[in-house]
């Protein structure tokens, strides 16, 4: 395969970070390959770290822990294994991708506070909406009170991360407005008695664009402060811990 590059023109580097956003979808394949490339180059020294705003062309993956008999329509989109944490989950036109590739030896190397930092980040992210999203201890995401008679939360957000050289990759998946029916080829996440929603099911219009104003103006205060922290305050589900080295 021939090596690929980041379509740089919409991008800018603050404190050290690259944001890079894609405007045309980036298929799945090409993301994986682009985000382990740049992990080594981030190993050695060669480029900045990375947050990386994307969406991608409907497909299921799967994560380290997916269970066949919760992929229940195999033949609807590509199926695709990767190497991140977590089970099965959707991607597809009008969710935001955010893939995060920092380094976490050159803050606090502590995996849970990273961890606490991307569901907290993701949070307030929907807290600009007036959504609130909440972490559940046994569940990996963050999910939303519904008015469902028969489902009392759904997912709003996916969260899987894989770590090299305690440098992260692959991240967190906020569903703004894609398709909620193509969730219905999977168990996301493996749990059959809740649901799947987005910022529109929820009746917030809002578009890409804004949810990524929304990510930047988060960052600082979430995710970049809790990776300094020594104290991660981490109450979320140990499942995100598995396979993901």
């Amino acid at each position: 395969m021939k090596n690929l590059e980041f379509n740089k023109t919409n991008s800018r580097l603050i404190n050290g970070i690259q944001w890079l956003i894609n405007d045309t979808p980036i298929a799945y394949e090409n993301a994986i390959q682009l985000m382990e490339d740049r992990v080594a180059d981030i190993k050695n020294n060669k480029a900045p770290e990375l947050i990386w705003l994307l969406e991608h062309p409907p497909l299921y993956t799967a994560g380290t822990s997916a269970k066949r008999s919760d992929l229940l329509d195999p033949t609807r989109f590509p199926v695709i294994k990767t190497g991140r944490g977590g089970q099965y989950t959707y991607h597809g036109p009008g969710q935001r991708v955010v893939y995060v590739m920092l380094d976490l030896k050159r803050r606090n190397p502590d995996l849970k506070a990273f961890i606490h930092g991307l569901e907290e980040w993701t949070i307030q992210t929907l807290r600009k909406f007036n959504i609130i999203g909440e972490r559940k201890h046994d569940r990996v995401g963050i999910w939303v009170q519904t008015h469902h008679p028969s489902i009392s939360v759904s997912k709003i957000a996916s969260i899987g991360i894989r770590l090299r050289h305690w440098i992260t990759y692959h991240g967190l998946a906020i569903n703004v407005d894609p398709n909620l029916e193509h969730f219905s080829g999977i168990v996301p996440c493996g749990i059959r008695e809740s649901g799947v929603t987005s910022l529109w099911d929820m009746g917030i219009t809002a578009s890409i664009p804004e949810v990524d104003t929304a990510l930047f103006d988060t960052f600082e205060n979430t995710l970049n402060k809790y990776c300094y922290s020594t104290d991660s305050g981490y109450i979320g589900n140990d499942n995100y811990l598995k396979n993901i080295y």
